[in-house]
């Protein structure tokens, strides 16, 4: 090969590869204008949500952001006190021991603890007035309502189900249990005033009303997953709709079935703390008039049943729930849990390799 070949493939080569380079500084420079405006884009919506942030606080304040911060400093000292008062639990109102020989403070809890007879006695009070009542009646409120609701949510969830019933006719049952899980629960037992008052009566048809809507739901999307394979399989054998759906059907789900109603349950539960603060006995009700009468060191004695309450049905929950549905669940035994609730190396997202 000649010298003046090698000078001509040498050029040819290098007038290839600049527009390779310019595509390349092309691509890039379109990289760096797209990065650029998001990164513009984000710190608009920030300052957008901050913006609307600012005025959301001036607007419920009813004033200007700076004078609610001046009332919040004079309030703080106030705030602070009582805040004192919460850091001492007052256990006076535990049971009937602690309460009839006033029992303050958390020997109420440890008294009450040495004679256990005073739980039974109690709780068949079914009083307002005790905390170990009133987390009973909470309790009670949160399962019946639980169990009360479930045939309904069953049926409103399988007929909500397109496989179930043809669409449109489906969307009437959906529609039914959208408009259910559109009130809340508060307004549910304020609906039932004629009919029971605010009572814990009122509390557990309000509970069970709200099943219908959510746990329904549930059931009806629970529906939408299952295999076609039973279905099929079932169906060749001449079975009836109603058998197709009981054995085809329920049969693939009854765990989940389950599972998801234990899941209920625990937000039942606090729903039903919540509705005691609005007159519906139980805990909550207790609760309710210690902060009226600015009763605080009594008052947090009540959350501290309240976060027991909520923690022992979760934790029940939680483990059968780990038995039904294994693959989805690690199961751990009940002492686990609780160390696992003190264990630093959870909370900070750690594992054990």
């Amino acid at each position: 090969m000649t010298d003046d070949t090698r000078a001509d493939g040498g050029t040819a080569a290098a007038s290839d590869a600049e527009p390779t380079d310019d595509r390349v500084a092309e691509t890039l420079a379109r990289i760096e204008r797209r990065t650029l405006f998001r990164r513009l884009g984000a710190l608009a919506l920030l300052a957008v949500v901050l913006l609307s942030t600012y005025f959301g606080i001036g607007y419920l304040a009813g004033s200007s952001v700076g004078k609610f911060l001046a009332d919040l400093g004079r309030q703080l000292p106030t705030f602070l006190e009582s805040l004192r008062e919460f850091l001492a639990p007052n256990f006076v109102d535990f049971t009937v021991h602690s309460q009839d020989n006033e029992v303050t403070g958390l020997q109420g809890l440890v008294g009450s603890f040495l004679n256990p007879g005073t739980f039974v006695e109690t709780a068949r009070t079914g009083s307002a007035s005790y905390i170990v009542s009133g987390a009973v009646v909470t309790v009670i409120i949160g399962f019946t309502g639980t169990v009360l609701g479930f045939p309904l949510a069953l049926l409103f969830g399988v007929l909500g189900s397109e496989r179930v019933t043809p669409f449109p006719f489906n969307f009437l049952f959906r529609g039914t249990m959208s408009t259910i899980r559109a009130v809340p629960a508060l307004v549910w037992v304020l609906i039932y005033i004629p009919l029971v008052s605010i009572s814990p009566i009122g509390a557990m048809l309000a509970v069970a009303t709200d099943t219908v809507g959510n746990l329904g739901r549930l059931f009806t999307d629970e529906l939408e997953e299952i295999d076609e394979g039973p279905i099929e399989a079932i169906q060749s054998t001449g079975a009836n709709r109603p058998h197709v759906v009981s054995f085809g059907m329920l049969s693939q789900v009854s765990s989940s079935f389950i599972a998801w109603t234990l899941y209920i349950l625990e937000i039942n539960t606090r729903i039903a703390v919540s509705l005691g603060v609005v007159g519906a006995g139980g805990i909550g009700q207790y609760l309710q008039l210690k902060l009226g009468f600015l009763a605080f060191d009594r008052a947090v004695a009540a959350l501290v049943m309240v976060i027991f309450i909520v923690l022992a049905v979760e934790l029940t929950s939680s483990r059968l729930r780990a038995r039904l549905r294994p693959d989805e669940h690690e199961a751990t035994s009940l002492t686990d849990a609780v160390r696992d609730l003190f264990d630093g190396r959870k909370w900070l997202g750690y594992r054990d390799r």
